[in-house]
């Protein structure tokens, strides 16, 4: 039993969020590097080489240079076990990344010295809050110009609402990029600029030490006792309960292009990160250290393997010990009890089989189609349902067809298996085949994606033809038929691959007549799967 709690209390679960082009990709890569997961970083803009970052699988992540899906990630490190889920970055795949938060049990912000808070940050930010969890920050670029170290972490404060309290702090920036004072050890860490491809030696000196002046400067020197003198006179305390709730975030300052600051950081980490939480389900809440085994599903993804054309589910475990080929029960397929064969642990594009796995852990499993998003599933004999994930309302639509008609078999199956996916929403209209469908994204580049999945995995070519819609509900009332709802005429009827009806709106006007048009209607902006 001590042993299967250790596995447990070892296991940190983290996700790494940022505005696009912060660094968030560059820091996952070097900390993959200390856990000895890559020997070599990959470039992230991928454009003049043939390397390309190690969580960017997909094809067209690596053209473009961006994360559009999110990449699970596990290496050990100092004793522990570390799973990390990076996350897109750009906003039109900002629904990956919610449902990414739900399955971590922290959460590492990574902000520009340069640019500080900005709005993809600021929205991913209020996903944490939501959930209370802990936010560790790592000021980013360090090694460019940037701005003042204190005006950044007023500028978190002030936007964002939460405390800070800087772990350490920079010497200069830019060309005059000096290092970093750790204010435990209260010591110097010297910088020298490096090719980013290991860790830069670390030059340890201290505050007082006359040799100090040749190393960051004389100017450097002064100013660093004067901000030391502010920092422990004016600066609150660390507060690790304060973190716990996610009302205090630890500051790091550093640069991941160039190793500066990612090891320090990834020790820190680790000790004051937590392990797996508690999870609420429905009637209490369940333990990590609980022996029965329970997950929850955030995350589909078909075509990991295009020899295969397989379809992984990625689940986080919960509570208990999972063990290869054990039998457990999916309570969304009405307690239907099943194997997980071939339990896989990720690296990006590569896999290995895993034996076994415990609460904290993610892990993929094959799937027939039977999985939905937020599906629970637990050992036999229990009955555990996990609070549903929310499916957000998109803000773009486009009717979507197949230009052969050869072809329709195929555009069946890339559409269903996208929908099943979550992060593209596919509606078709009712009593209607599928020779066509309505696509609905949270933003444009959706739709970049949509119709080169359909290309490369399925070998369909499409036509999209933009709607006019803005606005989705779903409708909660199942006594009430929508065929004979009163629509103004510029109001569309869906329904999901799950037969949810849902209505698509032109303008807010339209909602406000079905509303008052139609007694007892109950319309919802989002849909708990």
């Amino acid at each position: 039993m001590a042993d299967f709690i250790n596995e447990i209390n070892r296991r940190r679960t983290f996700a790494i969020i940022s505005h696009p082009d912060a660094g968030k990709t560059t820091l996952t890569e070097k900390l993959l590097l200390y856990g000895g997961a890559i020997a070599l970083a990959g470039s992230v803009k991928g454009k003049k080489n043939d390397r390309h970052a190690v969580s960017d699988w997909m094809e067209i992540e690596k053209q473009r240079g961006i994360s559009v899906t999110s990449s699970v990630m596990q290496f050990e490190y100092g004793g522990c076990c570390i799973n990390i889920l990076d996350t897109p970055g750009h906003q039109d795949f900002s629904e990956d990344t919610y449902r990414t938060l739900m399955a971590v049990d922290s959460a590492v912000m990574v902000i520009d010295a340069a640019k500080g808070v900005e709005n993809q940050t600021r929205k991913l930010f209020k996903v944490c809050v939501m959930r209370h969890i802990p936010i560790f920050t790592f000021i980013n670029k360090l090694d460019r110009d940037a701005k003042n170290p204190f005006d950044l972490m007023s500028e978190i404060e002030d936007e964002l609402g939460i405390s800070t309290y800087p772990m350490n702090f920079p010497i200069g920036s830019g060309v005059d990029f000096k290092g970093v004072y750790d204010r435990a050890s209260k010591r110097i860490l010297s910088y020298e600029r490096g090719d980013g491809s290991r860790e830069i030696e670390a030059i340890e000196a201290d505050i007082n030490d006359p040799s100090l002046d040749s190393l960051i400067g004389s100017q450097n020197r002064l100013q660093l006792i004067e901000d030391v003198e502010l920092l422990d006179g004016a600066g609150g305390d660390l507060d690790m309960k304060e973190v716990s709730a996610g009302r205090l975030s630890p500051v790091f300052f550093g640069s991941a292009l160039n190793n500066f600051g990612v090891e320090p950081f990834l020790k820190s980490f680790i000790e004051m990160s937590p392990g797996p939480l508690p999870r609420e389900c429905e009637g209490g809440i369940v333990e990590p250290t609980d022996p029965a085994f329970s997950a929850f599903v955030f995350k589909i993804q078909a075509n990991m393997n295009k020899a295969h054309r397989d379809r992984l589910t990625f689940m986080r475990i919960c509570s208990g010990k999972f063990e290869r080929d054990m039998e457990v029960v999916h309570i969304q397929g009405d307690g239907k009890k099943m194997r997980l064969s071939q339990p896989q642990q990720m690296m990006a594009d590569s896999r290995e089989i895993i034996e076994e796995a415990y609460a904290g852990d993610i892990i993929g499993v094959f799937d027939p189609g039977v999985f939905s998003i937020g599906d629970t599933v637990c050992a036999v004999g229990k009955n555990i349902k996990f609070e549903g994930i929310p499916t957000f309302a998109p803000e773009h639509f486009a009717r979507i067809r197949h230009k052969d008609t050869m072809k329709r078999k195929q555009f069946v199956k890339g559409a269903t298996q996208i929908a099943q996916e979550g992060a593209i929403q596919i509606f078709r209209e009712p009593d209607t085949g599928m020779e066509e469908v309505i696509v609905g994204v949270v933003g444009m580049l959706q739709f970049d994606v949509f119709e080169h999945r359909m290309r490369t995995e399925y070998n369909v070519e499409i036509i999209n033809e933009g709607l006019p819609y803005q606005y989705i509900r779903w409708i909660d009332n199942e006594d009430i038929d929508p065929k004979k709802l009163n629509l103004s005429s510029d109001t569309k009827i869906v329904q999901d691959f799950k037969n949810n009806y849902l209505l698509l709106f032109t303008s807010e006007w339209n909602i406000r007549w079905a509303l008052e048009k139609n007694d007892g209607l109950s319309l919802s902006e989002f849909n708990k799967n």
